[in-house]
Parts: C-alpha cells; sequence; structure tokens
C-alpha cells in the first residue's frame, strides 16, 4: 500500500541541533487561553539538507525562535506540557508552519494547533493547499480506521479492498490536489513542497519531471530545488529497463559483496532494516516467496540500513526472520551508501533485476512479488516445453 508506506515510513537525515549562525527569521509565538500549560515549544524544519531540532521557553504565554534559511520552509512545532513531561506528543499539540525571511507572528488560540500566521506569504499559500486537501484527508483518515480494524479481526479481503482504496484515493489527491494547485501557481513559494509531496516517497520521472520544468528559475536553482533536480536524476538512473548501479558492500562476516558478481539469476536488491516495523511484517512474505523460487533461479540481496553500533541487533533479525539469503550493510542508517546511490527514501523498498542485470520491477510487497516471480518462471517453463517439443 503506497500511501499507508509513505506515510509510515518517509526517511528524514537525522537531526541536529540548531547552529549558532546569523538568522534571517525570527519567529514570535503567543498563546492564548490554551488549555494545557505549555512551557517548552520544539521546532523542526530542514535546513541545507539537514533535519534540525531548535527548543524554546515559554515564558509568559510567548516564545521566540531565530532561524537561519534562504527560502521558504515548513517547521513542526510541538509543544510539552509542563504538567506532565513525559507525555507523548499529540495532535493536539503540533502545528505546522511555513516560514520564510523576516518576521513571523504566530498566535495560538484556544489550542495549540489552531494557529494564525502574519508576515510569512508562503504560509498563506499552505493554508490554501490544506483546504483543497482537507476533503481527502478525512475520506483518508476513515480508510485507515477500516483498515486498522480489518486487520485486527485478521480480514484479509477487506484489508486488500481497503489498500485498493486507498491506493485510488491517494492517486486522485495527488493529481486534484497537488498536481493542479503546481500548474496554476508554478511560482509559488511552496511550490517545490507541493511537488516534493505530489511526489512521495517513490518518485516517477514522467509525471514528476515536466511538473519541475514548470517551476521558476529560481526555484529550480535554489538549494533545495537543484537537491530535488538531483533526486529526479537518482531516479532515471534506477528507473524500469536501466542497468542495475554496481555496488559492493560488506556482508556479515566482513566480506565485500559485488551486486554485479550476483548476475545470472533474477535478484531482488531488498532494502530494511532491523528497527522498521513494516520491513519486519513483510520479511515472512519475502520468505516465503525466496523459499518458493530458490532452487527456478531466484536470489536475494538485503540491504539493511541499520544504525551504526547496531551489527547485533542486524545479525539478531536476520536470525529472528529466517532471512538466509544474502545480506549487506555499511551501518550508517539513513547513510547507507547504497541506499543514498538508489534514492532511497523510505523502507522497505526493492528492485528485481533479471539475469542480466536489468531492473523489471520495483516495490513489489505481499503477494505481487510472488505472482510476479510466478509469472516470470512459468513463461520459462513454457518455453522449455515448446523447445523440448520441437526436438521431438
Amino acid at each position: 500500500m503506497k500511501k499507508l508506506f509513505a506515510i509510515v515510513l518517509l526517511a528524514l537525515p537525522m537531526a541536529v541541533h540548531a547552529q549558532k549562525v546569523k538568522p534571517n527569521v525570527h519567529v514570535k509565538g503567543t498563546l492564548k487561553n490554551i488549555k494545557d500549560t505549555l512551557s517548552i515549544i520544539y521546532a523542526n524544519y530542514s535546513a541545507n539538507g539537514k533535519r534540525v531540532v531548535d527548543s524554546a521557553n515559554v515564558v509568559n504565554e510567548q516564545y521566540a525562535f531565530n532561524i537561519n534559511v534562504t527560502e521558504p520552509v515548513r517547521v513542526q512545532f510541538s509543544a510539552k506540557n509542563a504538567a506532565n513531561k513525559k507525555a507523548r506528543l499529540t495532535q493536539r499539540n503540533v502545528a505546522s508552519v511555513f516560514i520564510e525571511p523576516g518576521i513571523i507572528n504566530v498566535a495560538s488560540v484556544d489550542s495549540f494547533t489552531n494557529v494564525s500566521v502574519k508576515g510569512s506569504k508562503a504560509h498563506i499559500e499552505f493554508e490554501k493547499l490544506n483546504l483543497a486537501s482537507k476533503p481527502y484527508e478525512s475520506q483518508m483518515q476513515e480508510l485507515y480506521k477500516q483498515y486498522s480494524a480489518y486487520s485486527k479481526n485478521k480480514d484479509k479481503v477487506a484489508t486488500d479492498r481497503v489498500e485498493a482504496s486507498i491506493d485510488s484515493l491517494d492517486e486522485i489527491q495527488r493529481e486534484n490536489v497537488y498536481g493542479t494547485y503546481l500548474k496554476k501557481n508554478p511560482n509559488s513559494p511552496i511550490a517545490l513542497y507541493t511537488l516534493k509531496t505530489y511526489s512521495g516517497y517513490e518518485l516517477l520521472v514522467d509525471k514528476v519531471e515536466p511538473l519541475f520544468n514548470l517551476l521558476s528559475s529560481t526555484v529550480k536553482s535554489s538549494p533545495a530545488g537543484l537537491e530535488f533536480k538531483a533526486k529526479i536524476e537518482t531516479a532515471k538512473l534506477t528507473g524500469i529497463g536501466r542497468e542495475a548501479l554496481d555496488f559492493t558492500q560488506n556482508d556479515t562476516l566482513g566480506v565485500a559483496v559485488k551486486l554485479s558478481s550476483l548476475r545470472g539469476k533474477y535478484l531482488l536488491i531488498d532494502f530494511w532494516a532491523s528497527w522498521c516495523g513494516p520491513c519486519r511484517r513483510e520479511n515472512p512474505n519475502v520468505v516465503k516467496v525466496f523459499n518458493q523460487f530458490k532452487d527456478q533461479g531466484f536470489h536475494i540481496i538485503g540491504v539493511s540500513l541499520d544504525q551504526p553500533n547496531a551489527k547485533e541487533k542486524w545479525l539478531k533479525a536476520i536470525h529472528d526472520d529466517q532471512l538466509t539469503w544474502t545480506q549487506v550493510s555499511d551501518l550508517k542508517y539513513w547513510d547507507n551508501e547504497v541506499a543514498k546511490l538508489y534514492g532511497i527514501q523510505a523502507i522497505p523498498q526493492n528492485l528485481l533485476l533479471d539475469p542480466d542485470g536489468k531492473i523489471i520491477a520495483k516495490n513489489l510487497r505481499g503477494e505481487a512479488l510472488g505472482k510476479k516471480l510466478e509469472s516470470i518462471f512459468s513463461k520459462q517453463t513454457n518455453v522449455k516445453s515448446e523447445v523440448q517439443s520441437k526436438g521431438k
């Protein structure tokens, strides 16, 4: 289910504390009639390719942030309840605001999420986009509730039906909301953000590049624009029909494994990690398919995005999930060299290669992988039968 995986596992770089540089954005926040007693406000945003987390104390129902960014950026503000410092964050104390260079006034009235923003044209456009998305998001939340209920009852037929509905609604929302907005507002200060939302974690070049080309030259040449352009180029190199980019990474014993050395079989490059819940839930499906087709010319190379100093967790997951195929990792988390080479922004993800090393399918999960391999190997069997019949 593309939408579900994108929400759960959208990849972000590791967070760092705000650096001491000259700020050009001054956020002034005020709280009024808030039921909770809020003590600390956190600001979570992306700047210069890194995720930044900063904090500010609430004094007399006010807080302030000085931020250095050169382009409009979406900041997620979250509030800590002074009465219960260990309480987990909830939707009622999280708010998203688009900031840009200048003085930004953010006022929360009655609830932390009920914000009004002054001084940011980008946020005005952000609100327009959210308003257009609201009907779809309401439908999506209802579908998620149904999916959760059916999953608890282990009703596979119903969950499959809801999955299809979620993917269909997601596609409609992308085109009707984000695609339409971009075509009408290519010079919008949130155009690049909208394009990123439209593209999701699996960037489809044929759909995304034409929209990127609509953006203004200023947006395209911005740091974030150049970064996104690089992702498009990576997606071109890893698209279906292209020869898989070769790489070398060490296995569990520290022995270097080169991708091209595994040619001659249908090969699945499987990106996963021991800490990734959806990956671990998908592993039984992969194990089943591997055992079914391994003697017919199918193999897997798992590329783990496990964290530094977490080799034991990686090895334990391999053992517990009975992953008996080739496993490699550099234990660099999201900085895994192979993941960066292939533009992986979320896991689980996979690519299916033919015996010559060409990519023939991507992100086959659940029954889809088994069906694809069944189709491949049944055709091979039919061809062999025909050849044998002609030989007689």
